[in-house]
């Protein structure tokens, strides 16, 4: 039986990109997203592979029911990727971008996440993967609220890792953080070991076949992510 996958967030970037690959290997896709023209793109590309839905998350009460429509479309689903993201540099604190960030990043990830795990627990098996970010490990001056909600991502799926483990499911949740990433999610000076979108995807295909807890992308972002965890405060700080 063919596998299925549905990818929150697939119109542009990490999310596009992973769809690219499972279209590739032979998946039956399910994509989600604002922009129905860009979906509309691979649909017409694989007419019979993938199923389009707009998907809003920002708006979680009415991404719910149509992430819910979306998977009694596609017949079920055997791995839930949440790419759905956004962030803003906000040195100035204003408060629209901050909320702009919660809503998509916080409630419409765990509104998301929801849908999925329902789901899973129902057919008793499933695997949930979350973008979290490299920027989860240590608080962040210009862009406060982005930083906090990539930490409740990581955070919210090591919740729902201990939960199916309690419970004995063969369910896997996989938390990936990202480095630097070139999308439009990328802002700021001095971004270094930048990916591309399909390097970054490439990789976390592979962390998904091989049923990984965790993987930082792409890989050289472990030894970024064990400084930053030792840094002391008086040094972070000045960064």
């Amino acid at each position: 039986m063919t596998s299925k996958v549905i990818i929150i967030g697939a119109t542009s970037g990490i999310g596009r990109s992973l769809a690219d690959i499972f279209l590739r290997e032979g998946y039956i896709v399910g994509l989600a997203g604002r922009r129905m023209h860009l979906l509309d793109e691979l649909k017409n590309k694989f007419p019979d592979h993938v199923f389009p839905r707009r998907i809003d998350v920002a708006h979680a009460s009415e991404a719910i029911d149509a992430f819910n429509g979306l998977i009694a479309d596609i017949g079920g689903v055997d791995i839930v990727v949440v790419s759905s993201g956004t962030g803003f540099i906000n040195k100035e604190l204003l408060w629209a971008p901050e909320k702009e960030t919660i809503d998509v990043n916080v409630s419409g990830f765990v509104a998301m996440s929801n849908v999925a795990m329902h789901h899973f627990l129902s057919k008793g098996a499933g695997h949930l993967v979350g973008i979290s970010s490299i920027a989860a490990l240590r608080g962040s001056s210009i862009a406060p609220a982005y930083g906090a909600s990539k930490a409740f991502v990581s955070n919210y799926l090591e919740g729902m890792r201990k939960k199916v483990a309690q419970l004995r499911l063969p369910i896997t949740i996989t938390n990936i953080q990202p480095g630097y990433v070139d999308t439009a999610m990328a802002k700021g000076d001095g971004m270094f070991w930048v990916a591309s979108p399909h390097e970054a995807a490439e990789q976390i295909y592979n962390a998904i076949k091989r049923k990984k807890k965790h993987a930082y992308v792409t890989k050289r972002w472990r030894s970024i992510a064990w400084l930053l965890k030792i840094m002391p405060d008086f040094l972070h700080n000045r960064t």
